[in-house]
């Protein structure tokens, strides 16, 4: 049975129960029902859902901004002619004058299932925001892409909050945006008035080419499963000089950089018997972002079983070897990055110095695992109160 998500759910069975509100809703491309029809246009199409405006989190409502960490502006959407409030740019968190029109603010964003993503932040925020003004905030529930079952790596140190990391989280948590939204209105505090539109027929070791749904990029530069399934680890590559991809068409499989001989790279990573996972050695010449319109030598990350593979140590065996083979030429990343002016990009990215620390020293990989295992232990125990499926 295919998966039904929550605007579907919501449209087809509880529309009663929204039936005369005026109606905000936070959008991206990905926000479609399985006929692909987008929620926006869906939700006026129904033509008994007052629909007052949209809201865009990062790379915009209709997912014009296709570089990272470029603003968006107030605007008026080209098709429906609906207000759009930027959530990105100016303000992260809906204002009151925002709010003011709307009794429910809709939230129907598809995630990728990794701490260090956005879009659950602009969700939290706008949690904040609706217990502030007194408005009702509705979560329309989607798969986690990579599943709900495996989780890795170790938990944020608060001491190193961000916008890519507000609560400590695991860095592949394994819950899906409506779970996010009880355990962070119960366990930090928001207390807005919450209800989360449940998903039909998702099963926690679902990926997503398991639902039966249309594949739409939530980003720009996660345009396959294949993306989403590395990016857990690679994103943490944003944190250094290498680049991770991003100006080519595999942004997050392809990692390097000019200084790499890429045949060195991959053969020293191929060593570390990494499961699920092969390296092989790569070129390519990205077109913006780091590096752009210079040759990279580096690798492409195969997955070659999903089921054993860990993208987050992998992440970090390739920050690793590309420390240990080229100390004189890699380099961290120097912010200021995602709204963080001081810290480190790859302390907020990883979740502390923890991870860095252990590169710099060159720990064995079994140790860097082995870090993590009480937290996750810890982090399942909270969890399970937030479980819906």
């Amino acid at each position: 049975m295919a998966v039904r998500p929550g605007i579907e759910v919501l449209l087809n069975d509880r529309r009663d129960r929204i039936r005369g509100a005026r109606l905000g809703a936070v959008v991206h491309p990905a926000s479609v029902l399985p006929d692909l029809r987008h929620t926006a246009d869906a939700l006026i199409e129904c033509g008994e859902l007052p629909l007052v405006s949209l809201f865009g989190p990062q790379h915009g409502a209709r997912g014009e901004k296709q570089d990272n960490m470029v603003e968006s502006e107030f605007y008026r959407d080209p098709h429906t002619g609906l207000p759009v409030h930027s959530l990105y740019g100016e303000t992260r968190w809906p204002t009151e004058e925002m709010l003011q029109e709307l009794d429910v603010l809709l939230y129907d964003l598809q995630d990728a299932g990794t701490r260090v993503y956005t879009f659950i932040y602009t969700m939290a925020y706008c949690m904040e925001a609706c217990a502030r003004c007194g408005k009702e905030m509705m979560v329309l529930d989607r798969p986690n892409p990579v599943n709900g079952r495996e989780v890795e790596g170790n938990l944020l140190d608060p001491e190193f909050r961000s916008f890519v990391g507000r609560y400590p989280l695991p860095m592949r948590h394994g819950m899906t945006a409506g779970e996010l939204a009880r355990l962070f209105n119960a366990e930090y505090g928001i207390g807005c008035s919450l209800t989360v539109v449940e998903m039909q027929g998702w099963k926690r070791d679902h990926w997503f080419d398991r639902t039966g749904l249309p594949w739409v990029q939530p980003s720009p530069n996660l345009p396959t499963l294949d993306s989403a399934t590395v990016y857990p680890g690679t994103v943490l590559v944003e944190g250094t000089g290498l680049s991770e991809g991003r100006g080519t068409t595999r942004p997050f499989e392809l990692i390097g950089a000019p200084f790499i001989d890429s045949r060195a790279f991959a053969a020293h990573l191929n060593a570390q018997g990494l499961p699920g996972v092969w390296f092989r050695a790569a070129y390519f010449q990205p077109t913006f972002q780091k590096w752009a319109g210079q040759m990279c030598g580096g690798i492409q990350i195969h997955v070659t079983d999903r089921e054993r593979f860990e993208p987050y140590l992998t992440g970090i065996a390739v920050i690793s070897a590309a420390r240990a083979l080229y100390p004189d030429s890699f380099k961290w990343r120097e912010p200021p990055y995602e709204y963080e002016y001081e810290k480190l990009p790859f302390h907020i990215l990883s979740g502390g110095k923890g991870i860095a620390e252990m590169i710099e020293r060159q720990a064995p990989l079994s140790q860097i695992r082995q870090s993590w295992q009480q937290d996750i232990n810890a982090f399942l125990r909270m969890r399970a109160q937030y479980l819906i499926y």
